[in-house]
């Protein structure tokens, strides 16, 4: 017995060590094997072998070269896309045409920035393969937020000329190498949620978020007051954004309503808005495609920052539902939470266009394709408010963007009431109401554990334009929920869609999946496996 003791200790440090060095040998399996051989492995490997050949690189030694070579291939690829973009100015006559190529030439270079920040990360060791599949994902989503924005004008030829650049293949490329370290350490993902917000959100920015006196904090007060040094919210910005303050979070506390359009842009980081709650603090505006705006210029506030924080603020857009696309809020800023918030528009009312956001308590008013974009974006404890369309329109609640299988994307609304706002109700029996469509091929939407209404119609989810667009590839699935809508009995019968029935599939789309957290918190209820 004491010989057994003595060398139990030994024999589990040799298993620990045995473990962790067939572990390093799995990541960097597949060593030798030539150009072609690696460039086999991907989605792309044409695009894959011409520009890995012509550039001049080394034959990748393992897998993780072969990673960080294929991303810069794909860096240097925006690169030119940026100088062709650049060069599309001078083709910018008319309104419209500035407008698309703004938000493209701007998308552009966000791609350029999620790239560096991609590369940089994976070299020096700073950040985790989720992150890099995180802004991979991001990075790709930009591109075809740039293309479907020229759509909104019948202006493709436009931009057509940023295709030729084959960046979208290499990002996609780069997107199916990553992913095979995602699913090694998927496992081991051991960050956990602190009451009811994901592990990113600071203890301190906890508090402020729950705090009641938390406009004595703030760094800035924006109040049309006499005598006021911020009249706006803009010059508050512009203010925030001359400061050399670190990573330190920046509280902008709002007082009553304005009428702006903002952009926080990469240079604004860690904002955090604050109001004296959705029904008081309000931003609106009333831009919209039949406006002249592309559906991402029509953004009452767009927010590429990392970090933003926004509690107690309604952003709304007023354009009306004759005016088709009008965002009343388009957020691409990474790790970024929302606090008994209101969106309220009509048509694409909230663009969750790309990145982990997180969004508690709120109130999302609209119509068609309200909530859409290509976040990995999670809604708990919200209200989702079917407004009444125009005659003859439908209702259509979601509208998610995932464009490539290997992005790590997707809409999950938990615990949340799907219902119809109040001037929909009377017209519930006129006016149908779907809780989502595949707006691209690998559409992802779950619904778990929450009330849905019995203006949902029994069929649940539309086909896109009455097609079978993605009907086979899309991932749709509702989990545990309850209300007169909620009965799955005639749901559509897509090879995509499912009906979730166990806790341990349950847990696959939970917000650890999506923000790289730990599940949901025990009080929620929703059943989950830690470390999944």
């Amino acid at each position: 017995m004491a010989k057994f003791n003595f060398f139990l200790p030994l024999l589990l440090y040799v298993l620990i060590v045995f473990s962790l060095v067939s572990l390093s040998l799995q990541e960097e399996e597949e060593t030798g094997g030539g150009l072609d051989y690696w460039c086999d492995t991907t989605p792309h490997p044409q695009q894959c072998k011409y520009f890995l050949s012509r550039g001049g690189y080394h034959t990748p030694r393992h897998r993780k070269d072969f990673r960080m070579l294929v991303l810069q291939v794909a860096l240097e690829r925006a690169q030119d896309a940026q100088t062709c973009s650049t060069n599309l100015r001078n083709k910018c006559r008319s309104k419209r045409k500035k407008r698309v190529w703004l938000d493209c030439n701007k998308l552009v270079n966000d791609t350029i920035l999620q790239l560096t920040q991609t590369l940089n990360g994976l070299k020096h060791n700073r950040s985790s393969d989720f992150d890099a599949q995180t802004w991979l994902s991001a990075a790709l989503t930009n591109l075809e937020t740039c293309f479907s924005g020229s759509q909104d004008f019948n202006m493709t030829n436009l931009v057509s000329p940023l295709k030729s650049h084959n960046l979208t293949e290499m990002i996609s490329n780069s997107l199916a190498i990553n992913q095979f370290f995602v699913k090694q350490k998927l496992e081991n993902i051991n960050q956990d949620l602190d009451g009811d917000y994901p592990s990113w959100v600071t203890r301190g920015d906890r508090k402020l978020l729950q705090s009641n006196s938390i406009h004595m904090k703030a760094d800035i007060i924006v109040s049309q007051a006499r005598g006021s040094r911020f009249r706006t919210i803009q010059s508050a910005l512009n203010f925030a954004a001359g400061l050399e303050r670190g990573n330190k979070r920046y509280i902008i506390y709002i007082r009553r309503t304005y009428r702006e359009n903002l952009e926080i842009g990469n240079n604004l980081n860690n904002i955090m808005f604050l109001g004296d709650g959705a029904r008081y603090t309000i931003i609106t505006g009333s831009r919209s495609v039949a406006g002249g705006y592309t559906t991402y210029s029509s953004a009452t506030v767009g927010v590429d920052g990392i970090g933003f924080i926004a509690r107690g603020i309604t952003f709304r857009n007023t354009a009306g539902p004759a005016k088709s696309q009008a965002v009343a809020f388009r957020s691409s800023s990474d790790l970024s939470v929302y606090y008994a918030c209101s969106f309220e528009g009509y048509q694409d009312t909230l663009f969750v266009l790309a990145q982990r956001q997180f969004y508690r308590t709120c109130y999302i008013y609209g119509t068609i394709d309200f909530i859409f974009g290509n976040a990995a974006v999670v809604f708990q404890n919200c209200m989702i408010m079917a407004r009444r369309p125009l005659k003859g329109q439908a209702n259509v609640i979601t509208a998610q963007g995932r464009g490539d299988p290997f992005q790590n994307t997707g809409i999950s609304i938990h615990n949340s009431r799907v219902m119809p706002a109040p001037d929909l109700k009377p017209a519930v029996g006129s006016v149908q109401t779907f809780l989502g469509r595949p707006w691209q091929e690998y559409s992802w939407t779950v619904y778990m554990k929450s009330f849905i209404d019995s203006h949902i119609n029994p069929k649940g989810w539309s086909p896109w334009d009455s097609t079978n667009f993605a009907q086979k590839t899309l991932v749709y699935g509702e989990y545990a929920n309850f209300g007169p809508g909620s009965s799955t009995r005639n749901r559509v019968k897509w090879p995509g869609y499912q009906v979730i029935r166990s806790a341990s599939v349950a847990s696959q789309y939970t917000v650890e999946r999506l923000i790289a957290s730990r599940s949901w918190l025990p009080a929620t209820g929703i059943p989950f496996t830690p470390g999944l």
